[in-house]
């Protein structure tokens, strides 16, 4: 799928992280990707998180599954809708929504997320802190995009739930089947639904905070130290006033902290691990039967095609002695020669073709190997 006459510099520099826009079906044919009975299905399943919000006399509330197939049949023709968290885990032509998005680094890529809502069906005025291109599948729904918020917005007294208490729209769209909007970070918006059947698709981008990478990052540091690893000063001198801590005791005290912390290059290796850690790591997407590298090898040399799991995490890193360090799903790979280029066109391309090189290579066979045997890779013959 590719968005049609759809200018990308233009909108990085203009609107990305900056201000709403409204793109109308910029595809050359829509085709919707799901259909609402497969996604009630969907939100039946153990491993799949779902969500139910409805509104009424009451006001908001929030159910979270897995759901009975009975509770479909119990919700009523209007204002409700069903949430299903990472549906491009699980249905390949959802996950293809990401691919016309993919001039963002895949390292902010979230998930899809996917909602079918009843007539007047919606959230709530919200706001979120990650980008969003929200893709209308089918039927319409109207979106009310407000002023950009944050953590000082008066938000209602709800205990599952944040929604803005004072929502005003400054801009309101109808959009239709094949309409994208895109809605930065910390903006208001409201969806409602017009009509029965509204899917909606948010591929949503993740943003770091700044408290959780330093937080993550000083715990992953943590747990390599000693307490043998102390403040020393063999240099002291006696102080005029003992009552002072001087500032050689400071800068020496800060340097303990800072040169752990500023270690550009452990950190570049903690976070593509902790970046690519899957988002939800119970899940086990090993095939029934493992491969052996002989194999992998017969394949990679006859031309197959392998192709990634939607919902593995591919990142790597260029080092300055030139290898690559791949990270799938946590896990890190040194690469360097063929097996690097192969690396690289992995996390580039959902779909790859070895070239000579790359499956004569020993150490790409067996990176192969170990990433179809964990079920981040598989051969595409049809299966």
């Amino acid at each position: 799928m590719e968005l049609q006459n759809f200018d990308t510099a233009g909108f990085l520099r203009d609107s990305w992280q900056q201000q709403p826009l409204l793109i109308r079906n910029p595809w050359a044919r829509w085709d919707n990707p799901i259909e609402p009975d497969e996604l009630a299905g969907l939100a039946c399943e153990d491993e799949v998180e779902a969500r139910i919000v409805t509104h009424g006399v009451d006001g908001w509330r929030l159910e979270h599954g897995p759901f009975p197939e009975s509770r479909f049949a119990e919700l009523g023709p209007k204002e409700w809708t069903l949430l299903v968290q990472a549906a491009d885990h699980h249905v390949p032509q959802v996950a293809a929504l990401i691919e016309p998005f993919r001039f963002i680094p895949d390292w902010r890529i979230d998930d899809v997320m996917v909602s079918c809502a009843a007539d007047e069906g919606g959230v709530g005025p919200h706001f979120d802190q990650y980008d969003v291109f929200l893709i209308q599948g089918l039927g319409k729904r109207r979106w009310q995009i407000g002023p950009k918020c944050d953590d000082a917005s008066p938000l209602l007294n709800h205990g599952d739930l944040r929604l803005l208490a004072n929502f005003e729209a400054t801009q309101e769209w109808v959009l239709e089947p094949g309409d994208i909007l895109y809605v930065p970070p910390g903006f208001g918006h409201n969806g409602i639904a017009v009509g029965d059947n509204c899917i909606t698709y948010s591929v949503g981008f993740r943003a770091p905070s700044r408290s959780e990478l330093i937080g993550s990052w000083s715990d992953d540091l943590l747990e390599a130290m000693n307490d043998d690893d102390r403040y020393g000063d063999p240099d002291l001198e006696a102080q005029a006033n003992p009552g002072e801590i001087t500032s050689a005791a400071i800068n020496r005290l800060h340097a303990m902290i800072t040169e752990k912390l500023g270690d550009r290059a452990a950190f570049a290796r903690w976070f593509g691990q902790y970046n690519t850690t899957p988002k939800y790591p119970e899940m086990d997407w090993q095939p029934e039967d493992h491969i052996s590298e002989t194999e992998v090898a017969e394949l990679l040399a006859s031309g197959e095609a392998l192709r990634r799991n939607p919902a593995s995490r591919f990142s790597f890193i260029r080092q300055d002695d030139g290898t690559t360090l791949l990270f799938v799903d946590g896990q890190e790979y040194q690469c360097s020669g063929a097996q690097a280029e192969f690396a690289q066109q992995i996390c580039g391309h959902a779909n790859l073709v070895a070239d000579a090189r790359q499956a004569s290579s020993q150490q790409t066979v067996q990176m192969a190997a170990a990433l179809i045997n964990k079920g981040n890779l598989a051969f595409d013959q049809g299966d």
